[in-house]
């Protein structure tokens, strides 16, 4: 690694770079500005060591140079000076770090390893850290485990992903693949264990789709007006990417892990959400607004009148409420711009459907393939699609008038990699994570199967009709056609089935900072 150590009295510096060259650092020095500049024309530098106060031009000004010609060099200023205002103007400045005289030789040492070796640092402490709680994750999939601890478990799993995402160890980052492949196989067990146990019995069952409203959102609405976004098709980890958007501006006060309904798609998940009923239950008493997956027509139209007959059903009829659904970024732009006018009211929700339509995209368009061609990069798109939105404009809005918000979705997605061959008639619908229709012919080994919808409170469309559910990262082909199917289908994310990505979502309580 090469130095440049630009100081005036450079002179009385020769024990540090002594120090640093011992240390297997080469050292290049000058005693002003101007040579600075001229030494990183001409040689390749890793980092730069700057005094504040040089003859000639200053370190500023030297800095304000390399930041126009060299601005992926790091700097690290140095100053006599504990004047709170050259801080902030260094900082300002995009500095990689700020000592103050006199510095010691492990306080230079500590710098350099910090922005030259800062990423091998973090690989080697999180492959060291990640194999110890292998084991411990391990011995946790061998245990009996309630929903509670596996909402645990998979936040442990999210919280792995994401630091591995910053390091640079490939075979670990496998290793990881392989355990949440395993607890994802274990995990589908659990829900066609307790999945209907859960809906004829309260007792242990987690905070479903059409209870989260009633449970967790009613209970916190007062005349301080809230709103609810609900961001269509956000998983656990994608929520976990935004999270550290926003930080700068809302405090997370509370968040809960909680299960989607399946089949894990909006028709059902996000209509069971608004309605506070399940999907049978919706079709039963509002037969007029419940759309059967062989109707035309969009499946969700209602969502709003289904909001104001929970908030009746609820004792809370008398809530002054507005709903509004986001399909693209020029009703983004436009709600943003009526956002004031909603805050008299007590709640408004906000369903937001880009996370829906990247993943939809993501099958449909190469470019998008390219772009999210994985779970990291996936995530990395999320991200930067929130940052430069109408959404993430609008909750720093509401952060400037000090609005709490809460965070949702109704299901997650996953990354579908292994065919599983289903046959089915013209009336089967064509979602890959799971197909209803009568006389479904399939291996019962390899999915789920629910011979009676009514059991689970799935509409029954005809005497034989049941429901079969994809399970991990399986996708349900037909054999027609079937090897350019899978081609065309493998590695896109998609909803519907039974995964901890599709199923354990979030529902996010913040408060402004």
């Amino acid at each position: 690694m090469k130095i440049l150590w630009a100081d005036d009295e450079i002179e009385l510096l020769k024990p540090h770079i002594m120090f640093l060259e011992n240390k297997g650092y080469h050292v290049v020095t000058t005693n002003n500005g101007s040579d600075a500049l001229d030494i990183l024309e001409r040689e390749t530098i890793d980092i730069v060591f700057l005094d504040e106060q040089m003859p000639g031009i200053s370190g500023i000004q030297t800095l304000e140079a390399m930041q126009v010609s060299f601005p992926n060099i790091p700097v690290i200023m140095i100053t006599k000076s504990e004047e709170e205002n050259l801080m902030e103007n260094a900082i300002g400045t995009n500095i990689a770090d700020y000592l103050i005289k006199p510095v010691n030789p492990n306080q230079i040492l500590l710098c350099l390893k910090k922005n030259l070796e800062n990423k091998k640092f973090i690989t080697e402490k999180t492959t060291q850290d990640y194999r110890q709680a292998f084991l411990k994750i391990g011995m946790g999939l061998s245990n009996n485990m309630s929903f509670d601890e596996w909402a645990e478990l998979y936040k442990e799993l999210v919280t792995w992903e994401l630091r591995l995402d910053t390091a640079s160890d490939s075979n670990m980052f496998e290793v990881f693949e392989m355990q949440k492949h395993e607890a994802n196989a274990i995990f589908a067990k659990f829900i066609e264990s307790n999945y209907p146990k859960w809906l004829h019995n309260s007792n242990n069952r987690p905070v479903m789709s059409h209870l989260a409203l009633k449970e967790l959102v009613f209970p916190e609405i007062t005349k301080k007006s809230k709103f609810l976004f609900v961001i269509d098709n956000m998983r656990y980890d994608q929520w976990k990417v935004i999270e550290r958007i926003v930080d700068d501006i809302y405090r997370t006060e509370k968040e809960y892990i909680i299960s989607s309904i399946l089949p894990t798609t909006t028709q059902y998940a996000r209509n069971a959400l608004f309605a506070g009923l399940m999907p049978s239950e919706i079709q039963k008493s509002y037969p007029k607004q419940w759309i059967n997956e062989e109707d035309e027509g969009t499946k969700n139209q209602f969502e709003d009148f289904f909001l104001g007959e929970n908030l009746k059903r609820h004792g809370k009829a008398n809530i002054k409420f507005s709903y509004n659904k986001v399909l693209n970024l020029q009703a983004g732009r436009k709600l943003l711009e009526t956002l004031p006018n909603l805050l008299s009211n007590e709640l408004n929700v906000i369903v937001y459907n880009f996370v829906d339509m990247l993943s939809h995209a993501r099958t449909e368009m190469d470019i998008i393939k390219e772009l999210a061609d994985d779970d990291a990069a996936y995530r990395s798109l999320t991200e930067s699609w929130f940052e430069h939105s109408p959404l993430y404009d609008m909750i720093a809005y509401l952060a400037s008038k000090k609005i709490d918000i809460i965070i949702t979705t109704d299901h997650g997605s996953v990354k579908v990699t292994d065919p599983v061959k289903v046959v089915g008639d013209k009336a089967t619908n064509t979602n890959l994570r799971y197909k209803v229709g009568k006389n479904l012919d399939y291996n019962k080994k390899e999915v789920m199967v629910v011979r009676s919808p009514e059991e689970i409170y799935l509409p029954k469309t005809t005497l034989t009709s049941s429901f079969v559910f994809a399970r991990c990262n399986d996708f349900l082909a037909y054999p027609n056609n079937y090897n350019y199917y899978v081609s065309y289908y493998r590695n896109s994310f998609q909803h519907g089935g039974i995964s901890m990505e599709e199923m354990m979502i979030p529902l996010v309580f913040l408060s402004p900072k």
